[in-house]
């Protein structure tokens, strides 16, 4: 079986699954990690792989960028290919100060200026959180590891370029750890199929600063979150 956007067949994608934006980080991370490893997906070149890590049968699907993409290959992992966990390893702007450059920021909730969620008709505001086992467990590996971490709120926008330039300072105020594009709709589509997600950044650039990591390293800077990120999906129940 396969879908409009996933040529994989039931069985070739594992119950775990790491989803990077980018797929040549999807290349990279399969290439450079797994054992065994062969490509179920190239469709749109949303590149898929499935092999083994430390024993354990992982996969990792390129997701593609913004809410609407990671919504549609989330939603086919979990619901076509009964996957049971998806762990998205990715990059973030900074937008508190207690965040540096290649620091790693674990997604505990969200918050959103995307209108993703009204398509659930519901009488008030959904507030889409990770699994907490997975946090739990995240960030006992983090610590253990000591690297550079924190753990909170995180702001998923449908917006990279803006009219408003001040638009990501605004949230400065609530505490917001970081700005990524893609986790509302991994979170939304966990908690409606009852499935577990978690959200793993690498902060790669801070706006409000006007500082930014080069293209190269955003492809291959970020391998202390990558294997944290792997470490999980090992000791993880799926």
């Amino acid at each position: 079986m396969s879908t409009p956007h996933n040529e994989g067949k039931k069985g070739d994608i594992a119950k775990i699954v790491l989803t990077p934006g980018d797929p040549l980080r999807a290349k990279l991370i399969a290439e450079t990690y797994l054992e065994d490893v062969h490509c179920y997906n190239t469709v749109r070149n949303m590149l898929g792989y499935t092999g083994t890590y430390k024993n354990k049968q992982i996969s990792v699907q390129s997701s593609g960028m913004g809410i609407p993409s990671m919504g549609i290959y989330s939603w086919e992992l979990y619901k076509d290919y009964d996957v049971d966990t998806i762990i998205r390893v990715g990059s973030a702007g900074a937008i508190s100060d207690s965040l540096s450059m290649g620091d790693v920021a674990a997604g505990m909730g969200l918050c959103t200026d995307s209108a993703f969620v009204s398509q659930y008709n519901l009488p008030g505001t959904f507030v889409p959180c990770a699994d907490f086992g997975l946090l739990k467990k995240a960030k006992e590996i983090l610590e253990s590891r000591e690297i550079p971490h924190k753990i909170g709120t995180i702001l998923s926008s449908d917006l990279f370029y803006t009219d408003e330039k001040d638009a990501v300072a605004k949230w400065k105020k609530m505490n917001v750890l970081c700005v990524e594009m893609e986790s509302l709709s991994l979170y939304c589509n966990a908690v409606r199929l009852g499935k577990k997600a978690l959200t793993l950044l690498t902060i790669s650039d801070l706006p409000l600063k006007g500082e930014a990591m080069p293209a190269d390293e955003r492809r291959t800077g970020f391998t202390v979150m990558l294997e944290a990120a792997l470490q999980l999906a090992v000791e993880a129940d799926a």
